[in-house]
């Protein structure tokens, strides 16, 4: 079985012969060429893994023919092979695309074999790789966001004409809307797909790591600090890089950060030394940003470069028509581990369509691997359902006016405020689930609380 197969492309007969000799009794399957003209005849005949090409021959030289073959097939590895070599001509094989360069002598053949090994593994890494690009294209496609729903559509016309540019994009959107697959969407069908995407979450990550884990440190920046390392910037040179929850990042980090994406330089933790990078920005948040522009919290010129293409990723309730279609695929995934369960009846189906679903399509994945879980066969109906769910339609109107009147806004204001407490329990006191749960701003909600006095610990009553 041939290890691999091996173009040589040499004007040296003699070279060529035994070099062909040696790669004939190491299994390789070897065909040659005197010329580049001839190897690139053969190249377009039948398909090689590797070239070895001399660096000095008439006409086209070694190098101007390694540029020929990446355009004819990028996937090829080339390797030079130099009797005249200098420091120079090496760099410059390299930069057109050489993946190394041997010495031309009797003496190296023998150790000709390790290295197209090496190249060999190399092309199956590459070759690798590039199918891991397709298969990220495919799942990050457009075609691979569920819904229909005009919202959608409209948001992803957007993430479409800006897909293949360079502009910064500003993502905004609520908890659990899908703001990281649409940033993952936009880098995946841009020019840097086959780059890397890297993602930070600047609120999970305490301050004081962020620096470091953004622009990297050097050995001794602080204690812990046992030896260099790269940080997110220079591991998405470029590609994209995802900062996401923006808005939680420190005002130092925020100088230091818009430092980057003007002049697109930075500085590792503790080192001197300026590094510069070539990284395109997506940024995403779930907070107001003009807001917290107008209590002092985040820089307005941050705002102004992060925003050049402000896309909205629209919460589900704005997009119930797309409820259906989600529950249905999230419930294929599930049936791969559960293929005795049915579907979703009617009944539990309109229940979901109702629901609000604070927590937006990460809630619904939620449920529906919970439900389906617990199911496991059969069909899914309004009893499998969470309570919270069964009863999410605002129930009807039962208040009667009675014949001496009542305080209008004494009973409105007692209604607001049981309404409220039922989203803080619901929500386990937490206030931006809350005021998502009531269609209304934190600011606004927070507002109300405190102007009607409510705390976890004192119920509403009708005194």
């Amino acid at each position: 079985m041939s290890r691999g197969s091996i173009l040589v492309v040499d004007d040296d007969a003699v070279f060529r012969a035994a070099l062909t000799r040696y790669l004939d009794g190491e299994g390789f399957n070897v065909v040659t060429a005197d010329a580049p003209d001839a190897a690139v005849d053969e190249l377009q005949s039948q398909a090689f893994d590797v070239v070895l090409t001399d660096l000095r021959m008439p006409g086209t030289d070694g190098i101007q023919l390694v540029r020929r073959i990446h355009k004819l097939d990028p996937g090829i590895v080339c390797i030079v092979i130099t009797g005249f070599g200098s420091p120079e001509r090496s760099i410059e094989a390299l930069e057109a695309g050489a993946f190394w360069f041997i010495d031309k002598s009797y003496e190296r053949i023998a150790s000709v074999g390790a290295l197209l090994e090496k190249a060999l593994e190399h092309r199956q890494l590459k070759a690798s790789n590039k199918r891991l690009q397709r298969q990220l294209k495919v799942r990050y496609g457009f075609e691979n966001i569920v819904g229909e729903s005009d919202a959608l559509r409209e948001t992803l016309e957007s993430v479409r004409k800006v897909a293949d540019t360079e502009a910064t994009v500003l993502i905004l959107g609520e908890s659990g809307v899908g703001k990281e697959l649409v940033a993952r969407a936009t880098h995946y069908n841009s020019h840097r797909a086959e780059q890397p995407f890297v993602a930070v979450n600047c609120g999970a990550i305490p301050e004081e790591l962020l620096e470091s884990e953004l622009f990297g440190h050097v050995r001794g920046a602080f204690t812990g600090a046992i030896r260099d390392r790269i940080g997110r910037f220079s591991a998405a040179n470029g590609g994209t890089l995802f900062l996401d929850e923006i808005g939680d990042m420190s005002p130092t980090l925020q100088i230091k950060l818009l430092r980057v994406l003007q002049e697109r330089e930075f500085e590792p933790v503790g080192s001197s030394k300026t590094e510069r990078v070539d990284v395109r920005i997506i940024a995403a948040t779930n907070q107001n940003l003009p807001e917290l522009i107008q209590a002092r919290k985040f820089r307005e010129d941050l705002y102004f470069r992060l925003s050049v293409v402000p896309i909205v990723v629209p919460p589900l309730r704005v997009r119930r028509e797309d409820v259906i279609l989600l529950c249905n695929h999230f419930l294929g995934i599930q049936r791969r581990n559960y293929p005795e369960l049915c579907g979703i009846a009617e009944a539990a189906m309109k229940r979901l369509v109702e629901y609000d679903w604070p927590g937006n399509v990460r809630e619904l994945e939620g449920l529906v691997e919970r439900v389906s879980v617990m199911k496991r066969e059969g069909w899914i109906g309004e009893d499998d359902l969470p309570d919270g769910i069964r009863g999410s339609s605002v129930p009807a109107h039962t208040l009667n006016l009675p014949p001496d009147g009542l305080d209008f806004s004494n009973v409105v204001d007692r209604f607001e405020s049981d309404l409220i407490i039922q989203a803080l329990e619901t929500t386990g006191w937490n206030k931006n689930q809350a005021a998502q749960l009531l269609g209304l701003k934190r600011t606004t909600l927070v507002e109300k609380i405190r102007a009607k006095g409510l705390s976890k610990h004192d119920p509403v009553t009708d005194s």
